[in-house]
């Protein structure tokens, strides 16, 4: 993985959360819907951004980037929503970015 990959996965991750954050703002918080219409907005930044890291497999930068999603969310839990993470989020965040690191990282044979 390149540190331009890791760059397209941090815009992921960002249009992502921010992306489904509005829609939750829309249907659980009753905000408005362009709430919604500026979450399909950044829905879309995201699916492009995973466009833009470099695999001959889409499942593979799909699986991979689940990691980082999982990893953002709790950086969202702690800076958006002002919640502490406890000791089984961090360890859960722990194990899916093992994983990311070796689906990113293990030896291909193709």
């Amino acid at each position: 993985m390149s540190g331009r990959d890791l760059v397209w996965f941090l815009i992921a991750v960002i249009g992502e959360l921010c992306g489904c954050f509005a829609w939750w703002s829309t249907c659980r918080l009753g905000r408005s819907p362009i709430w919604a219409l500026l979450g399909t907005a950044a829905l879309v930044v995201f699916a492009w951004a995973l466009t833009r890291v470099e695999s001959e497999a889409a499942g593979r930068v799909f699986a991979a980037y689940a990691g980082i999603y999982v990893a953002g969310s709790i950086v969202w839990l702690m800076l958006i929503e002002g919640r502490r993470p406890d000791r089984w989020d961090l360890l859960g965040t722990g194990l899916c970015l093992a994983g990311t690191a070796v689906i990113l990282l293990g030896p291909r044979s193709e």
